[in-house]
């Protein structure tokens, strides 16, 4: 049989893409990885992860999650968005020594199945307010019964040692270990790796709104789905060491620019790290009335160099800004991973008292310097010369072409000596040689 060109060009195509046509009957898991605290960067990050598994028609999605809490808001919307997936979603708070904490305990539960690994923690899910510290009476009261409800419609199913747990995890911040979650029901199994996971998923049966889903995992492939950069910058700016940073500089930068105009860096800087640093005390928790403290310390700065007080007002400005940096991360009640570091804080504070003092310093000395104006300011000043005869001549001194005559005790000055001006004398200068 005689084989055309056309025929033999698809023969090769087919052999070619057959791996990647087979390859696309493989079941697929997508896997992601979050870590860090539960805040509005991480929501889209689920959003994204839910929405590609959906597109890739995945077998499973699998949220590797280690975080110590975060917004209830946030949770609560990473909840709505799990559980309307039309792609499985199973959650596994993994590596070794990783936590699923306050939020983060719920996020698990909602998942339609869910996994430890064996060295790692979930609950303390106890609410706080806005300002961190713990909600009292009849707020406290209403904001845990919606809680355990969401909790007891999460794990209803799993029987009423999980809703015990769950219960206890939100009234009385309990924490368990994988071991005792698995025991209790609360999850469905611990495994050591996500290949282990997917080995134990296989043949295994969760409800999902559509009806019952039975795993199909034996031969499946997996793809990674990494936090994008702009979620990961995201996430960063919540990080309170660095909305910290941010806020000492973009500070400092529009002081200075205030201070000074007519320049366009500092102020260019300072006002796009204040920008960011907005956004990400936007997203924490804070209390505002640290930042009145930070302003007092920046304007205390400013004054010390506009009327030097010999570092009075810089000690006054440093101590200040540590206070109000304190109290605008490190209030009573915040939680531990949003607090600032204090060490942080006060290395900072020296820092910039340090540089406002150096600052200080060359303000003071170019205060007592004598002012050396006109004619007066060439005492002193080096130059050439350029033709001499005997007494007089002309000499170059900087740009200028000045009449000379030699002092009494210079030596002779030649065409091309190096002279140094000591008296000026209306227009001539006497000058010696150097």
């Amino acid at each position: 049989m005689k084989l055309t060109r056309s025929t033999v060009l698809i023969l090769i195509a087919l052999a070619l893409f057959q791996p990647v046509f087979a390859q696309s009957n493989e079941p697929l898991a997508i896997v992601m990885t979050a870590d860090g605290p539960i805040m509005p960067p991480m929501l889209e990050y689920f959003k994204r992860g839910i929405e590609t598994a959906e597109q890739s028609n995945a077998e499973v999605l699998v949220v590797q999650l280690n975080t110590p809490g975060g917004s209830v808001e946030t949770m609560l919307e990473i909840i709505t968005e799990i559980r309307a997936s039309k792609v499985p979603v199973v959650v596994y708070v993994s590596p070794n020594d990783a936590i699923a904490g306050s939020a983060g305990a719920l996020i698990t539960m909602a998942g339609h199945a869910s996994a430890m690994a064996p060295r790692t923690a979930i609950g303390a899910s106890s609410p706080i307010d806005s300002s961190g510290a713990d909600i009292e009476s009849t707020l406290e009261t209403k904001i845990k019964e919606i809680l355990k409800a969401r909790a007891r419609a999460l794990v209803d199913e799993r029987g009423e040692k999980a809703i015990q747990l769950a219960e206890a995890m939100i009234d009385d911040a309990k924490a368990v270990t994988a071991k005792e979650a698995l025991e209790a029901g609360l999850i469905d199994f611990i495994s050591d790796d996500t290949e282990d996971l997917l080995q134990s998923l296989d043949g295994f049966t969760v409800q999902m709104e559509e009806g019952q889903h039975t795993f199909n995992t034996k031969d499946i492939r997996t793809q990674n789905l990494n936090i994008s950069f702009i979620e990961q910058l995201l996430l960063l700016l919540t990080d309170p060491n660095i909305a910290f940073l941010l806020l000492a500089i973009g500070v400092q930068g529009i002081l200075i620019e205030i201070s000074s105009p007519g320049g366009w860096f500092a102020g260019f800087i300072g006002a796009v790290c204040l920008t960011l640093a907005v956004y990400g005390m936007g997203v924490l928790t804070v209390n505002w009335f640290g930042f009145i403290f930070l302003i007092i310390a920046f304007v205390l700065f400013i004054l010390d160099i506009k009327a030097p007080t010999h570092g009075a007002l810089t000690t006054a400005g440093v101590a200040s800004f540590i206070v109000g940096a304190l109290v605008l991360f490190n209030s009573p009640g915040t939680p531990q991973f949003q607090r600032v570091s204090v060490p942080l804080v006060i290395g900072m504070g020296l820092f910039l008292g340090l540089l406002f003092f150096a600052i200080l310093l060359i303000a003071l000395r170019a205060q007592r310097a004598p002012i050396r104006i006109g004619v007066e300011s060439m005492i002193g000043k080096t130059g050439t010369a350029k033709s001499f005869s005997h007494e007089a001549g002309q000499v170059q001194v900087g740009s200028e072409l000045w009449s000379a005559e030699k002092t009494a005790e210079s030596e002779s000055i030649r065409k091309g000596d190096f002279i140094e001006v000591v008296e000026v004398r209306g227009l001539r200068l006497i000058v010696k040689k150097k």
